[in-house]
């Protein structure tokens, strides 16, 4: 289900509720893309809560919309498709495995990177869901995904993708 809710962002405004959609049609649908304010959206279902964060992952820009979700220390998080990057759903923190050196028997265990991916405020007002910006001060890398150039690099590695796609069906023929 995508849909296209743009208005101008303005930092000085106070935040504004967006609505997003009927609760038990989200529910139903289980992810869905809004843009809001120019800014892509990924809203998830997952076991009776909703989540909102920025579409594109923090690391190179693929679409979280298809990442499976997991749960690593405690903490539900989505599985960048593309490179398996682990994002925490409620914080929008980067994840990943490794040891310390300093230990005497090195463990491998989960670490986290702090703050990636932007996540946003879902409330729930009589059975409809609205969604409200995040505008925590300072940049968060998701943030790149969001401006003109961090966009231009998406249209291009997509056209890229699409040649590439156009040759090997040549290919098969």
């Amino acid at each position: 289900m995508r849909e296209n809710r743009t208005t101008s962002m303005d930092k000085n405004k106070p935040s504004r509720l967006y609505f997003i959609g009927k609760k038990d049609d989200l529910i139903e649908a289980k992810r869905t893309n809004v843009t809001l304010d120019g800014r892509d959206i990924l809203m998830i279902y997952h076991q009776r809560k909703f989540y909102a964060m920025d579409l594109q992952c923090y690391h190179a820009g693929s679409s979280l919309e298809l990442g499976d979700i997991e749960e690593i220390n405690n903490k539900l998080c989505i599985v960048c498709p593309k490179h398996k990057y682990k994002i925490t759903l409620a914080e929008g923190e980067g994840l990943y495995k490794g040891t310390n050196p300093a230990d005497e028997v090195p463990t491998p265990q989960w670490f986290s990177k702090g703050i990636k991916q932007r996540v946003h405020k879902v409330t729930e007002v009589d059975e409809d869901i609205f969604v409200t910006l995040s505008k925590c001060p300072g940049w968060v890398e998701s943030d790149y995904y969001q401006t003109e150039k961090g966009r231009a690099e998406l249209r291009k590695a997509q056209e890229s993708e699409d040649a590439e796609a156009d040759v090997n069906a040549d290919e098969d023929v």
